[in-house]
């Protein structure tokens, strides 16, 4: 009876996983390897493009390529720097000390995520560019410099690590520092061999999805980078949409799609680390006792402020500073049309996302695989899978269709 009961269940679960699986190796799978296809051979003529004598190891002997690799992966790893030195005083102390509006601040942490790419980084411009309200104040220029791109990377990815720190903290078992601290341990000790070991999991993955974030990063590379500090994603970028080298381009990709693969490995390596949430007896948060503490909780604030609500700010004064024949332009047929556009779009991807989703989560119960292949579209670069599906579907290029589907999955 067991046999048949799991048999049942195996059945329901491929047929749950059909849908989603079709859309993941359409929209997803097939391009990747069409685009790998395209980078071993070198052959992108067929789409009327410019052919490419580019070995596979073009990017490594070319000085400008090579370059351009090397800086993506070094600001991706000084972003990781950056958020680690900043991101575990931060958590600590938000998950240590209890005060008014603490539950505002955790919500708060989240607003980065549902900010699109393009208006955080019209926010640091505010900031930090030609005319910044910051720049133009503290006479610096910031135009043209890699600092730009490195703020925009903290704002979108500072509170990632922040809250990962805050959970992984929370799931410290009291009576283990208790028995620490009645054995003489300092607070300094204590911290090391008994809450560093247990959140160290925690904070390594949140700093993998960070590099993958920042080294596949696409919109903040585009606006903050400039010319002398673009990444692998805007040449790829460039190459496809300006200078028509596809075959180019499929090397790029290919590598990107390499080393992306290889943080994702080690991102599914440490995820199988974390331990199941347990029922434990937290630390119990308390007020701020004395001017240390309470001088570590403004600073912390001050700190989430300056990086995480600033170029936000920076957005709402620009725009109530605009005056009203600025304003006037958003009744322009255009701007109408674009943002009609927006929404219709967002709205009928958001309803094929759910389905997927919804399906792909009963599948996933069962399927261990299944729950692998969910995080799939988060550390593929989106350049490198619009480009699969360019080179894989020629004929459906500037198709609503095809937008859609790339936007579902």
């Amino acid at each position: 009876m067991s046999f048949v009961r799991a048999c049942g269940q195996s059945q329901s679960s491929l047929w749950l996983a059909l849908l989603p699986f079709a859309a993941l190796l359409l929209l997803l799978i097939a391009p990747l390897a069409r685009l790998a296809l395209s980078g071993f051979t070198g052959e992108a003529s067929w789409l009327g493009a410019a052919s490419s004598s580019w070995s596979l190891w073009t990017p490594w002997q070319d000085d400008y390529l090579r370059w351009r690799v090397l800086w993506s992966l070094a600001q991706a790893g000084i972003t990781c720097v950056l958020v680690f030195v900043l991101g575990l005083p931060l958590a600590w102390v938000l998950a240590r000390f209890e005060f008014a509006g603490r539950a505002l601040v955790l919500r708060l942490l989240m607003l980065p995520f549902v900010v699109p790419t393009l208006v955080a980084a019209l926010g640091v411009l505010a900031l930090w560019g030609p005319r910044g309200l910051l720049s133009g104040w503290l006479g610096v220029n910031l135009q043209d410099t890699p600092w730009l791109l490195l703020y925009g990377n903290l704002f979108f990815n500072l509170c990632l690590v922040v809250r990962a720190g805050v959970d992984a903290l929370g799931q410290i078992n009291a009576r283990q520092v208790a028995a620490a601290r009645s054995l003489g341990a300092t607070p300094w000790r204590t911290f090391w061999r008994i809450e560093w070991p247990a959140i160290a999991p925690w904070l390594m993955s949140s700093l993998c999805l960070v590099f993958l974030y920042c080294f596949a990063g696409f919109g903040l590379a585009l606006v903050l980078g400039g010319q002398r500090f673009a990444t692998v994603e805007v040449e790829i970028y460039t190459l496809v949409a300006h200078e028509l080298q596809l075959g180019q381009a499929s090397v790029l990709a290919l590598w990107m799609l390499g080393l992306t693969g290889g943080v994702a490995l080690l991102y599914a390596l440490l995820e199988k680390r974390l331990a199941a949430p347990s029922r434990v007896q937290p630390l119990a948060r308390r007020p701020p006792q004395g001017l240390a503490q309470w001088l570590a909780l403004l600073g912390a604030l001050l700190v989430l402020f300056a990086i995480c609500a600033l170029p936000i700010l920076a957005i709402v004064w620009r725009a109530l500073a605009a005056g009203w024949s600025t304003w006037v332009t958003l009744l322009d047929f255009e701007v109408a049309a674009a943002l009609w556009n927006t929404l219709r779009f967002s709205s009928i991807a958001l309803l094929l996302a759910t389905l997927l989703g919804v399906l792909h989560a009963l599948a996933a119960q069962r399927s261990v695989l299944w729950r692998a292949a969910a995080f799939l579209p988060f550390v593929v670069s989106p350049v490198t899978v619009a480009f699969g599906l360019l080179l894989l579907y020629p004929d459906w290029t500037a198709s609503l269709p095809l937008l859609l589907a790339a936007y579902a999955v």
